[in-house]
């Protein structure tokens, strides 16, 4: 399998030892990330932002915010996976809480008032786009099947192929329970990126320049109810990534010709 070709290859590379490599990598997720849900901020402003805190002039601040939100819930993502901590209901909520903890609002419901900053369940129904979620009172019953399906296959040993398989299907699953009310995107990359984390696996982005392509891939899967065709997209958006790394550690590799550098002064 490819995949699995481009995988070893970039281990045998070493290239996530590279000096930074983690930091760089894990700018670029929240990047494209935040990007997809309406963010303007670029690569560079984002790295200035994570990096020195400084916020980019002339762009709302509630951008800025999501992004710095986005990169805490990473980390906390990431530590957790690296740690073995199982995957729970809470453990999601947690993560929810985090990617909304300065831009959730209260929603006041018949069933009571939600603060989607604190990662709770939606009490009303959703749609986006020409996507129906399930009802509001399924979510908990099915966010918690979905946990247990995902524990069960991670207490198996699973190959490199079926680990990046759970991930992308655990991707697609939350996104379609859709289980609050903001940030069901994010929450559920993040729990792609947890898995891949969990087994040490470079971690996937969906380009935010292929958003209307991530999109209509979750469509087609929920209509024709055929997990394939999200699995091959994310196949696509990782071989992608991994080979864009790879050819660009190989240049830096490469022996300088002739002088290589020229001062320019």
């Amino acid at each position: 399998m490819e995949l699995i070709k481009l995988i070893s290859k970039y281990n045998d590379l070493g290239i996530a030892d590279v000096i930074d490599h983690e930091r760089f990598n894990l700018i670029a997720i929240d990047h494209h990330s935040t990007r997809i849900e309406g963010s303007t901020l670029t690569e560079i402003e984002t790295q200035v932002l994570i990096n020195e805190g400084r916020t980019p002039n002339g762009k709302p601040l509630g951008e800025s915010l999501m992004v710095t939100d986005h990169h805490a819930a990473l980390l906390f993502t990431i530590e957790n996976a690296k740690a073995k901590k199982s995957l729970t209901v809470g453990l999601l909520q947690q993560i929810n809480a985090v990617v909304m903890k300065s831009t959730g609002k209260v929603y006041n419901t018949m069933l009571g008032t939600v603060d989607s900053s604190t990662g709770a369940f939606r009490k009303g129904n959703v749609t986006a786009g020409v996507s129906y979620f399930p009802n509001f009172d399924k979510v908990e019953q099915l966010t918690k099947a979905l946990i247990q399906k995902l524990n069960e296959a991670m207490s198996s040993q699973l190959t490199v192929d079926e680990q990046l398989k759970l991930s992308f299907d655990a991707h697609f699953n939350l996104v379609s329970i859709h289980p609050y009310y903001d940030g069901n995107g994010r929450t559920s990359r993040l729990l792609m990126n947890y898995i891949q984390a969990y087994y040490g696996l470079p971690l996937a982005i969906v380009q935010s320049e292929n958003k209307a392509a991530y999109i209509q891939a979750l469509v087609d899967t929920r209509q024709r109810e055929d997990i394939q065709i999200f699995r091959d997209f994310m196949a696509g958006e990782y071989a992608y990534l991994l080979n864009k790394e790879i050819n660009a550690f190989e240049q830096m590799k490469k022996p300088l010709k002739g002088p290589g550098f020229t001062f320019l002064f």
